[in-house]
């Protein structure tokens, strides 16, 4: 097979036909490229798709986050601390930070790579606020175990879905669980805006909320309620996504028939391990993950990756380093240090492999059987 590069991952852009071409000239056209009818649309049509009452959209999944931790912050104002995971990326913290909130990382699964729902309530204090969990690489958190602790704590429940369009959390889409999720519309994403994200909630008065905080606040007198951000998604990011709606489905279809060849060329493996996903669920496969046990594989997840390298294979060490070890949070530990061994591990040994919507079969078997032969050596 050709050793042309492959990249980690290839946009899902929808197919530029002419009428595509048409809605772009129209829209530049009437001069309204901003808070027009492909922001309308888009917002409908995901509201349907997510079975939600409210999908609004904001310019970054990031700013979807910060809006909805301010809303909750102000519910409940003498609690501060809220819990999520370590191993995410970044902009599911920094957000928290912003508005005022402390985090507190919790270990992960030692399968899933989620957050691990059976030893989140050891970290709940009077003092805790929320939950925020993660859909890591698509794959859906433990949604019935997480809704079981919030109730019973009076706890809020958001999931940064920035990983989860088009998964599904036994048979239902996810999108509809908690107080909200949050997606993003980024390039390495299955739904792609370009940038972008989608606060998707059933809580009338959150939508409200984020409604206005994306318009400084303004309800449209010019004046505020609260100070607001401008977090306004433009008309092109609106349409790019709705073209990209109609392809969703078989983008999830695609990735699932690349992961599968991936699970099985790896599943007798010796030192590698795949992220483990619920035969109930099924993961948008965002990205997909492997560990390396350097003992049983026989060289390390960094030497892995210089060698994937050298044979044109592009990869990613998604999560790491960990962020409760970023220097932004060190202030945190003066005093003690997480134990978090299970997100220290697995953020050590992962490595993310090239996968995309159409990405062919002998390319997926190409990427396994390189990385398999170089573990005999």
């Amino acid at each position: 097979m050709s050793q042309n590069f492959i990249p980690i991952v290839k946009p899902a852009l929808p197919e530029i036909t002419d009428q595509f071409m048409d809605e772009i000239k129209a829209m530049l056209e009437s001069g309204m490229l901003s808070k027009g009818r492909y922001l309308r649309e888009l917002e409908s049509e995901l509201s349907k798709v997510l079975d939600v009452k409210h999908a609004i959209a904001t310019s970054s999944c990031t700013l979807g986050l910060l809006l909805t931790y301010s809303w909750m912050s102000k519910k409940q104002a003498k609690r501060t601390e809220v819990l999520v995971p370590s191993f995410t990326f970044m902009a599911t913290v920094h957000p928290l930070s912003w508005v005022g909130l402390t985090p507190v990382f919790v270990d992960i699964d030692r399968e899933t790579w989620n957050i691990d729902p059976h030893i989140l309530e050891e970290s709940i204090t009077e003092n805790t606020l929320a939950i925020v969990a993660v859909h890591n690489f698509g794959n859906p958190a433990s949604i019935n175990d997480l809704e079981a602790i919030v109730k019973k704590h009076d706890l809020k429940l958001i999931f940064d879905s920035a990983h989860g369009i088009g998964s599904s959390y036994k048979g239902t889409q996810v999108g509809r669980f908690g107080h909200a999720e949050i997606f993003s519309l980024s390039p390495t994403k299955l739904l792609v805006g370009g940038e972008g994200g989608i606060v998707a909630t059933n809580d009338d008065e959150l939508a409200e909320y984020v409604t206005l905080g994306r318009e400084y606040g303004n309800p449209g007198d010019y004046g505020s309620v609260f100070p607001g951000l401008n977090a306004r998604m433009p008309e092109f990011n609106a349409l790019l996504a709705s073209k990209g709606l109609l392809q969703l489905k078989k983008h999830v279809s695609k990735r699932n028939e690349i992961a599968n060849i991936f699970n099985q060329g790896f599943k007798s493996a010796a030192g590698i391990k795949t992220q483990m996903i619920s035969p109930l669920d099924e993961s948008s496969y965002k990205d997909f993950n492997i560990t390396v046990e350097e003992s049983k594989f026989g060289t390390g997840r960094d030497e892995l990756s210089l060698y994937l390298k050298s044979k044109n294979i592009d990869t990613r060490k998604y999560h790491y380093p960990p962020v409760h070890t970023h220097k932004a949070y060190e202030h945190l530990f003066e005093t003690y240090d997480p134990k978090l061994p299970v997100t220290n591990s697995v953020s050590e040994q992962c490595i993310s492999l090239p996968i995309w919507s159409d990405m062919d079969h002998d390319t997926a078997h190409y990427i396994v059987d390189t990385i398999i032969k170089y573990g005999q050596q």
